[in-house]
């Protein structure tokens, strides 16, 4: 196994930038199948009528949609420029909707290394995607914040036992083995659209609520084969989500949930409260514990949340999410940031 990079070589490498080859063109089967995984069933994700009430053209795609695509452009990144690690754990993720996606969008991805940070002699990496339409406009930015483990924190049988049970084209332990040349975002003007902040939400009035309202609490079941089907939908191929040994190897107690399904449940389960998916400009994530899956049980996820604060100028208001499993918390801080009408 490799050691980590020198801090220096991994920060110099801050600033690469690339684009996913072609677009991606959001499919309603695709919004639907991915709203099923994250048990999301606001109408705006399933049917056009429903969404075309609040506004929206097509389908809407759930909050946390942008992580698949996400995790598909981010391999080149991970397995060729943040090269030095054994594999990576998901702490932080922050979701800023610039303006809802919807099926029928067609995007450009891109992704940036944007800080690399060592805080108690662990390296913190993250990585940004941009989604820009065919207008030009930037739709929704998402941040992905890792840590990078090594040898030192792993059993050293987990590489050979990952390798035989991955699928024939995924290597989540990274490559890393082309020679490195750095490429930079291009020189030019970025456009946010304004389309979230422009149309009438479908939230309840901000006349309506008030600082520490409190949203009815809410009980999720995760099953394994939940976490195998997020796993195909979501593309996470890592076996620590449905297999009990590697996960074992990886020093965890058993087979854990994804941290970003763990998300999407929240933003789910407060779209269901709020009525309108769309109208939530960021969502942000610190990741305290995973959710352990057992093959028997399954797990329990509780989520529940309050209004933190309200701004009159802007008609919004930030609601913070809790969700825990078996008493022990799953989100350290988990905000996010909404319109009301």
């Amino acid at each position: 196994m490799t050691a980590p990079p020198e801090a220096s070589a991994l920060e110099s490498r801050v600033g690469h930038y690339y684009e996913m080859d072609g677009t991606y063109l959001v499919g309603r089967e695709k919004v639907r199948e991915y709203a099923r995984a994250v048990q999301d069933y606001h109408p705006s994700h399933w049917d056009v009528a429903a969404a075309a009430e609040l506004g929206y053209p097509d389908l809407e795609a759930p909050l946390t949609f942008t992580s698949t695509p996400g995790m598909t452009c981010n391999r080149h990144m991970f397995e060729q420029v943040v090269v030095g690690y054994d594999t990576y754990m998901q702490t932080e993720e922050v979701f800023e909707q610039h303006r809802p996606i919807v099926a029928g969008d067609e995007l450009r991805v891109d992704v940036e290394l944007t800080s690399v940070r060592r805080i108690a002699g662990r390296d913190l990496i993250t990585v940004t995607n941009t989604f820009t339409d065919t207008a030009g406009e930037r739709v929704h930015t998402l941040h992905t914040t890792v840590v990078g483990l090594t040898a030192e924190d792993l059993d050293p049988e987990i590489k050979t036992a990952v390798q035989n049970m991955m699928m024939h084209d995924v290597d989540i332990f990274g490559i890393g083995e082309e020679e490195y040349h750095k490429t930079v975002r291009p020189a030019g003007e970025i456009r946010i659209s304004e389309g979230g902040a422009t149309r009438t939400p479908g939230t309840p009035s901000f006349d309506d609520v008030k600082v520490g309202d409190e949203l009815p609490v809410h009980h999720t079941r995760l099953s394994r084969g939940d976490l195998v089907n997020y796993a195909g939908v979501a593309g996470d191929a890592n076996p620590i989500h449905w297999d009990e040994d590697i996960a074992k190897l990886a020093g965890l107690p058993d087979v854990i949930a994804h941290g970003m399904l763990t998300m999407g449940l929240g933003a789910g389960f407060a779209s269901a409260w709020s009525g309108d998916p769309g109208a939530v400009t960021r969502y942000a994530v610190r990741l305290s514990a995973p959710a352990i899956v057992s093959a028997k049980e399954g797990a329990d996820i509780e989520f529940s949340g309050r209004i933190k604060s309200l701004d009159p100028a802007s008609r919004s208001g930030v609601v913070i999410v809790g969700a825990k499993s078996d008493d022990r918390k799953i989100f350290g801080l988990a905000t996010l940031s909404i319109r009301f009408r």
